[in-house]
C-alpha cells in the first residue's frame, strides 16, 4: 500500500543574474516524496543541491515551477501563510557553527523558533525551559550544557543543537543540507543514527542532501542524482548502485572512495560539463569536447532522464553523437573556463576537476 504524498516538486527553476549573464542553478527539476520517506539528493559540489533545498523552503525564491506541500502550492503563499508554514518545514544547515548565533546560549537557540512562531510568550519561562530540556533529551544533549555558548562545544554537539532547533516546532518535513559533512567520521555515525531514530519516532520526512554515497545509500528510500542543475537519474538505492543508467552516475559512482569499482576498465572518454550561462549559448550540460568539437553524451539533452517508473530512461548513451558544428579556438577556450573535467588515465585512476 502506497503512502500519502507529502511533497511534490514540478519543473522547479532557479536563475541568478551575474555579470556574465543568467546562471541556471536549478533547471526543470521534478520529483515527489511520500510521508515518512527519505529522498537523497547527490551530486558534486556546485551542482545545485543546496539551492534546490532552499528553493523548496522559499529561502530562495524560485524563478519558476511549483512546490506542492500537503496538496497546496506554497509558492503562492503570502508572508503570513509562509510564516505559519515554517512550523511544518524546517532545515538543518551544513555548518553547525555558522548557523548558530554566537551570542545565544543553547537554551536561547532552541527556544528561538518557539518564540518567533508564538507557541510561547517571553513571560512563559517555565514552559519554555521545560520544552528546551525535552528537546535536549531527545537529541542527546546533556542538560548541564543548557547555558553554554556555541564556541564552548564541539561540532557534534553544535549540530545536535541545530537538530533540536529544527524539531522544536514538530515539523513534518526537514531539509537536511549536508548535516554531517563538517563532522568527524565517528560523530557522523552518531548524528545519522540519531536522525534515523527521530524519523521513526516522530514520523519525519527528509530531503537529505549530500555528496557522500555511503551516507545516502544508508538512509534513503529513493535517490536522485543532480548534475549542473539538472536531475539526471532517479532510482531506489539498490538499483542505482547495482545498475546506474546515466553516464554521469557511472562516473560519479566510480570516483566514490566509499564504493570503488576495482574491476572498472579505463574510461574511454573525458567527461566534461559546465554551468549553463545563457549568454554563452545553449549547449548540453553534459557533453564531451575534443578537438574543439561538441559531442553530446545524451540523445535528449537538457531533459531529465527519468521514466514514469522512477528509474533512469535509456536515452543516455556512452557512444557520443557528433555534431557537425565545430566551434572556434576562441570559443573553445571561453567555454573551457566553466568546465568541470573528469580525466581518466589508461590505468583507470581518476583525477577530479576543481568543481568536484
Amino acid at each position: 500500500m502506497s503512502q500519502k504524498e507529502l511533497l511534490r516538486v514540478e519543473h522547479l527553476k532557479k536563475y541568478f543574474q551575474t555579470p556574465r549573464g543568467t546562471l541556471s542553478a536549478v533547471e526543470d527539476v521534478s520529483f515527489r516524496i511520500e510521508e515518512r520517506q527519505t529522498l537523497g539528493v547527490v551530486g558534486e559540489s556546485g551542482c545545485g543541491k543546496s539551492t534546490l533545498g532552499r528553493c523548496i523552503l522559499r529561502l530562495h525564491e524560485p524563478t519558476g515551477g511549483k512546490v506542492i506541500f500537503n496538496g497546496e502550492n506554497i509558492l503562492e503563499y503570502d508572508k503570513v501563510r509562509l510564516k505559519r508554514l515554517r512550523s511544518d518545514m524546517q532545515i538543518i544547515f551544513q555548518d553547525p557553527y555558522a548557523s548558530l548565533n554566537p551570542r545565544m546560549t543553547v537554551s536561547q537557540a532552541i527556544a528561538a523558533p518557539l518564540l518567533i512562531q508564538g507557541v510561547y510568550t517571553v513571560k512563559e519561562k517555565d514552559k519554555i525551559q521545560k520544552k528546551v530540556l525535552e528537546m535536549m533529551d531527545v537529541v542527546g544533549l546533556a542538560r548541564r550544557l543548557i547555558n553554554s555558548y556555541p564556541h564552548e562545544l564541539d561540532g557534534g554537539r553544535r549540530q545536535r543543537i541545530g537538530i533540536a532547533r529544527a524539531l522544536a516546532l514538530n515539523p513534518k518535513f526537514i531539509v537536511c543540507d549536508e548535516p554531517v559533512s563538517a563532522l568527524d567520521v565517528s560523530i557522523q555515525a552518531q548524528v545519522l543514527n540519531l536522525m534515523q531514530d527521530l524519523q521513526q519516532q516522530m514520523g519525519l520526512t527528509y530531503l537529505f542532501i549530500t555528496h557522500n554515497l555511503a551516507v545516502v545509500k544508508h538512509l534513503s528510500d529513493q535517490i536522485v542524482v543532480m548534475y549542473l542543475g539538472q536531475l539526471v537519474e532517479q532510482a531506489p538505492p539498490e538499483e542505482l548502485f547495482r545498475n546506474p543508467k546515466h553516464p554521469y552516475t557511472k562516473v560519479f559512482r566510480g570516483f566514490s572512495s566509499c564504493y570503488p569499482d576495482l574491476n572498472r576498465r579505463p574510461h574511454p572518454y573525458q567527461l566534461i560539463g559546465r554551468v549553463r550561462f545563457f549568454a554563452f549559448g545553449r549547449f548540453c550540460v553534459f557533453f564531451r569536447s575534443t578537438d574543439r568539437t561538441i559531442w553530446h553524451s545524451c540523445v535528449r539533452c537538457l531533459r531529465p532522464l527519468v521514466s514514469p517508473c522512477g528509474s533512469a530512461c535509456g536515452s543516455a548513451k556512452m557512444v557520443p553523437l557528433k555534431i557537425s558544428t565545430t566551434i572556434s579556438k576562441a570559443q573553445y577556450f571561453t567555454h573551457r573556463r566553466f568546465l568541470s573535467v573528469f580525466n581518466c588515465s589508461r590505468r583507470g585512476a581518476g583525477t577530479l576537476g576543481s568543481n568536484f
